[in-house]
C-alpha cells in the first residue's frame, strides 16, 4: 500500500488541521478498546460505518480497508495505524494514515493521530488530523467553508458518543443524530462538548504535536 501525501507542510495562514479534545471519566483500558477494537470503533465513529484489518506489517502496524456508507453511494478507501501503549505518566498514542481513489469522497489522502493522557479528571482523548481535500479544484474551493468544518462537527460529535459509552454504558445506537431530533428527555451527542483548538499549542502547529509513531509510517 503506498503512503498517503503528506500534508503537515508550512501554512502561511491560519493552522488549517483539525483538532478535537473531550475528558472521557472512564478507566484508560475502556476508551483504548473502544477506539482500537474495529467493531467497536465504527460504532461510534460517524466517519466509517465499516473498518476491515487486512495485513500486520512487521512493525506491528495494522492495514486496514474503511467504508463510509452514504446509502447512496459507500465511500471506500485504505489506510493504516499503529497504536502504542507507551508513554510519560501512562499516555498512550495511535497514529493514522488514510487514502482513497473514489472520486465522489470530499476528502482524498490524510494523516492523524490519537493521544490518551491520563489526568485526575479522567482521559483527555484528542485528535490531530489533516487532509487533501477531494473534488479538484472544487473541492480546494469547499473545503473551509463547508467540508472542513462539517468535518470537525462530526469527528466532535462522534467523540462525544463515545464519552456517553465508555462513562455511562450507552451504546452508540441510542445517540445517533436523529434520536436527537425526537421530543423527550433522552442522552444526545453534543459536539460543543470538545475543544477545536490545543490549550497551549505554542508556536508548534498541531501536525507538528503529533506522536513519533506517525513520522514512523510515512517511512
Amino acid at each position: 500500500m503506498t503512503s498517503p501525501r503528506r500534508t503537515d507542510g508550512p501554512r502561511k495562514r491560519r493552522d488549517a488541521a483539525l483538532y478535537v479534545e473531550i475528558v472521557i471519566r472512564a478507566p484508560m483500558e475502556r476508551v483504548w478498546e473502544l477506539t482500537q477494537e474495529p467493531d467497536a470503533h465504527v460504532r461510534w465513529d460517524g466517519r466509517f460505518t465499516a473498518i476491515r484489518p487486512t495485513v500486520i506489517r512487521d512493525d506491528g502496524a495494522q492495514e486496514f480497508v474503511y467504508e463510509l456508507d452514504l446509502g447512496v453511494h459507500t465511500i471506500r478507501g485504505t489506510g493504516v495505524s499503529r497504536g502504542e501503549r507507551r508513554g510519560r505518566a501512562g499516555e498512550r498514542t495511535s497514529a493514522l494514515l488514510f487514502d482513497t481513489t473514489d472520486w465522489l469522497s470530499p476528502l482524498g489522502a490524510g494523516r492523524g493521530y490519537w493521544r490518551y493522557i491520563p489526568t485526575d479528571e479522567g482521559i483527555r482523548f484528542l485528535t490531530g488530523y489533516d487532509y487533501v481535500p477531494g473534488w479538484g479544484l472544487l473541492g480546494r474551493i469547499v473545503d473551509p467553508l463547508v467540508t472542513r468544518r462539517f468535518v470537525w462537527w462530526l469527528t466532535a460529535w462522534s467523540f462525544d458518543r463515545l464519552r456517553l459509552w465508555a462513562e455511562e454504558g450507552i451504546p452508540p445506537e441510542k445517540t445517533g443524530w436523529w434520536r436527537s431530533l425526537r421530543p423527550g428527555r433522552r442522552p444526545r451527542a453534543r459536539a460543543g462538548r470538545c475543544l477545536s483548538r490545543p490549550p497551549r499549542s505554542g508556536d508548534r502547529t498541531i501536525m507538528q504535536n503529533a506522536p513519533s509513531a506517525l513520522a514512523e509510517l510515512d517511512r
